[in-house]
């Protein structure tokens, strides 16, 4: 099998999987350091070719968003000329008179700030009066006024008596001549072809993608992807649908956020409200920083325009209601964490970008990192990307359970437990996660790098693991008792009832009211915390559970712990090479208590059923959790135990030929 098609089918068992992707790291792993060289090299070539890349980028990534809306027109009816023309036409013109309307609005509001300089200095002295002497308001205030003096008088301030007059420095002089319109036209108008120049070549740029989308799309597969294009065509598209996703439902985010806010502010008497809406639509581009900045402008002016404070309270509960509808109703209902990216990531991306290309930077980069977490997830060698950017855990639910487990803290884990059993049962976490976690602690005790006192470790957060969800097992027990009631009821309604002693589903654990389970580990402190989960899942069933240790087995004093009214014995194993063990315990244990069910757990990582080995006498023999368990409440009797052999000691014939030599003499 050739390289392409063992990628392919990892691929595809990934799917199967999942969509979360499962990270592990081989001891055969390729080095890492050419693809961050090449890391460093792009970061390079984005710093300096900023003048030719950045408006690339926007270019892009306004294909991405325009795209759709090409599409929609041709499949209208529309031609691709048409349709692409159309599209650019609007946006860019929605764009323009977007930024005119914003900018009249601040030169207005530049106009009127110098009419509210009483209400600030009179709000400014009224703070300072309203304070102690020794208030901080009272110390800042003096130091600015001190400060702003001193600067004032230093320019003014007259040379000492006796040193003379000092030398006057020559004043630059610029002839203005108003006979020459052409110069004073181009010193106007230079400042602005930069941003004019920029403008046109994005145009062209998204008109020429937007009509050339499918050859760009081949272009790029035959140059990167050529050997695998089913893993490229995925790339492609998701960060094309990932992006324009992102920009939609951001924009309609804004717009949900910037209406509301305009009509608020001119509500309450906010000059310039339209402005102000608009703004935040901009600014909330910009992750964490823009919405901070659309919130304290209006307050500011708030604070400048009314004498009073009422008008200043108003505004900040606007943004407060708002804050609260946005993060919790508009954002998880339209797109939630669709982008991929964790909040970490959007920090650090937006602290890269805005160092990298400045402030439009900051604006692109949510949607930049976001191409960046999608080649991670489809390169193997930037998938690193995809770990440092990606929301998605990087760890199995079994595998950071272990990382608990290992580090001692069970709160965390129980944390992560309490996430996994808001959707689904205490069996499937322990059959699912916490069974598995132990198989990964008994892998790394049998390569040797456990100690003892890790085991305990493991062992004693296991079980605070298991006490601290004793509430949730107490839950679902109640639960199932009035399920139980529920069907009992059922039949007096006219219905008819199941058969006695039959289950409907069979992944439904049958009921252990009045039975009596005796749970214990078969080797080791990891096997004690199995048997104690499983010993949970008993009580959820209504049993009445036992549990012991290893350690309780050699001693025959312990065997009184198991009760006389028992049902079964359970012996937990994790490892699967321990049959013999199991065989010889499990005799033990029957020739105890031969009227008991016993059998044993031989723990698998997969946890689907499959055919255990057979352990001689062993009543059961079970490798998943809920095999254990419906095995240990079954009502079947216990096999039948033959009696153990008399020893005998047989003579050897040597001995026998000389005893008779013996007598004959």
């Amino acid at each position: 099998m050739s390289s392409s098609d063992a990628k392919i089918t990892e691929a595809e068992l990934e799917n199967d999987l999942g969509p979360r992707r499962v990270y592990s790291t081989s001891p055969s792993a390729p080095s890492r350091m050419p693809a961050f060289a090449s890391v460093l090299a792009v970061i390079a070539i984005l710093y300096f070719g900023k003048d030719v890349l950045l408006p690339l980028a926007i270019a892009v990534l306004l294909t991405f968003a325009l795209a759709p809306i090409s599409s929609r027109l041709r499949k209208l009816g529309m031609p691709r000329i048409p349709a692409v023309i159309v599209t650019v036409v609007i946006a860019f013109l929605v764009l323009v008179l977007f930024g005119l309307v914003v900018a009249g609005h601040v030169a207005e509001v530049a106009q009127n700030l110098p009419a509210y300089q009483g209400n600030i200095i009179a709000k400014i002295r009224s703070l300072q009066d309203s304070g102690t002497d020794s208030g901080i308001v009272r110390r800042l205030t003096s130091v600015v006024e001190s400060v702003g003096r001193e600067l004032s008088n230093a320019g003014e301030r007259p040379a000492a008596p006796g040193t003379g007059s000092t030398p006057r420095e020559p004043v630059l002089v610029e002839i203005f001549a108003p006979s020459r319109p052409i110069e004073t036209l181009t010193s106007l108008i230079g400042p602005l072809l930069g941003p004019i120049a920029s403008l046109g070549l994005i145009i062209v740029v998204v008109i020429f993608m937007l009509l050339e989308r499918e050859e760009l799309r081949d272009r790029f597969i035959r140059l990167v992807g050529y050997g695998d294009l089913h893993r490229t065509t995925e790339a492609i598209q998701e960060a094309g649908s990932r992006v324009a996703r992102y920009l939609l439902m951001q924009l309609v985010v804004n717009c949900a956020y910037g209406v509301p806010l305009a009509l608020g502010l001119w509500a309450v008497g906010i000059p310039n409200p339209a402005l102000w809406g608009m703004l935040a639509i901009v600014l909330r581009f910009v992750p964490y920083i823009g919405p901070v900045i659309a919130t304290v402008l209006p307050l500011f002016l708030a604070f400048a325009v009314d004498p009073g404070w009422s008008l200043v309270l108003w505004v900040g509960a606007i943004f407060l209601v708002l804050e609260l509808t946005s993060n919790n109703v508009i954002e998880p209902w339209l797109y939630g964490s669709r982008t991929g990216l964790s909040p970490l990531a959007i920090i650090v991306a937006a602290i890269f970008w805005a160092w990298l290309w400045g402030p439009v930077g900051l604006v692109l980069s949510t949607p930049l990192t976001v191409c960046l977490a999608v080649l991670g997830r489809y390169v193997p060698q930037f998938e690193f990307l995809e770990v440092v950017f990606g929301s998605d855990p990087v760890l199995d639910p079994k595998e950071r359970l272990y990382q608990r487990l290992l580090a001692g803290d069970p709160d965390e884990a129980t944390d992560y437990a309490e996430e996994f059993l808001e959707e689904d049962y205490l069996e499937d976490y322990y059959g699912k996660v916490a069974i598995p976690a132990l198989l990964l602690a008994e892998k790394d005790r049998r390569r040797g790098v456990l100690t003892a006192e890790q085991m305990e470790q493991v062992f004693g957060t296991a079980i605070t693991l298991v006490s601290n969800l004793a509430e949730i097992a107490q839950e679902e027990e109640q639960e199932e008792e009035e399920e139980e009631e529920e069907q009992k009821e059922k039949p007096a309604a006219g219905r008819p009832s199941p058969p006695k002693g039959g289950n409907g589903d069979e992944s439904e654990l049958p009921d252990g009211r009045g039975k009596t389970v005796f749970c214990v580990g078969g080797r080791g402190p990891l096997d004690d915390a199995s048997a104690a989960m499983l010993a949970q899942i008993l009580q959820v069933q209504g049993a009445e559970v036992v549990a012991a240790r290893h350690s309780d087995i050699p001693n025959r004093r312990a065997m009184s712990l198991v009760p006389k009214q028992s049902n079964a014995i359970v012996v937990c194993f994790l490892n699967e090479d321990s049959a013999r063990h199991a065989t010889i315990l499990v005799r033990r244990f029957k020739r105890i208590y031969p009227a008991i069910r016993v059998g044993a757990v031989l723990w698998v990582e997969d946890q689907k059923e499959r055919q255990p080995p057979a352990l001689g006498e062993a009543d059961f023999v079970a490798t998943t959790l809920t095999s254990a368990a419906r095995e240990a409440l079954a009502d079947a009797p216990p096999s039948l135990v033959t009696p153990a052999r008399k020893i005998r000691t047989r003579r050897s014939s040597n001995k026998t030929g000389i005893a008779a030599a013996r007598s004959g003499i």
